[in-house]
């Protein structure tokens, strides 16, 4: 088994699901007490988050390159970066160290396109609805990603920050949600991304009409078939 690197806290309320979900499948894979062999390195997210509202990416490229840096040094064997929104920096970490970075847009559009459900509705982070680097990615895998207006947008990054990211869950926002889901089915959304790692802890399959692709779960699972690839890496 190899061990994953993650760089967490952004926020921690979904670097513990990130825990509990790779240990889960390890432990489902291999037997009832077999666990993960994982490196966290837990940032503070409030420089992080001022930076993102400021601008001020390279800021917070640097925080995190220093943390992958850090990670690879303890012996990670893979870096994954616990937020959808950093990803705008994904670059920078990648170039920082010598080991795998797992992106998290590459097994989310792997599980779009074998689920046949090829135009998208994206939600998350103003950043990562109205910016390119994550967009990018999944149009180049062949899907077409549909975003909310630009009301919905403000409401959904809202409830991120001031709720999700807090630990705060609530019948009141996953109706807004819900609407948000409704009105991108209505404009031909087959499938919903959530791209935001906290989105999770809010909607679950059975409050949406239309699939979920839980960036969460789908980038852990990445994490443990990179980690227990036996064939070209030794024994388990």
């Amino acid at each position: 088994m190899r061990t994953i690197g993650l760089i967490g806290g952004m926020s921690w309320e979904s670097t513990a699901e990130y825990y509990r979900l790779i240990n889960r499948q390890v432990r489902d894979q291999l037997g009832p007490l077999r666990s993960a062999r994982l490196l966290l390195y837990s940032v503070d997210f409030g420089p992080i988050e001022r930076a993102q509202h400021a601008g001020r990416w390279d800021d917070a490229a640097a925080i995190l390159a220093d943390a992958a840096c850090r990670l690879e040094a303890g012996g990670a064997e893979c870096i994954l970066l616990c937020t959808n929104t950093m990803h705008k920096v994904a670059p920078a970490i990648e170039a920082a160290v010598g080991i795998p970075f797992v992106h998290i847009a590459d097994p989310t559009s792997q599980a779009a396109l074998e689920s046949g459900t090829l135009k998208v509705g994206l939600l998350g982070t103003a950043f990562t609805m109205e910016q390119a680097f994550l967009k990018d990615r999944l149009t180049a895998m062949g899907l077409t990603v549909l975003v909310p207006d630009a009301q919905e947008r403000r409401e959904v990054h809202r409830i991120i920050f001031e709720e999700l990211c807090v630990g705060v869950i609530s019948d009141e926002s996953r109706k807004v949600y819900q609407h948000v889901i409704a009105s991108l089915a209505a404009r031909g959304a087959e499938s919903i991304i959530l791209g935001c790692t906290e989105i999770g802890l809010l909607i679950k399959p059975e409050h949406s009409a239309l699939p979920l692709l839980d960036t969460t779960l789908l980038h852990a699972q990445a994490a443990v078939a990179f980690a227990l690839d036996g064939s070209a890496y030794g024994e388990r």
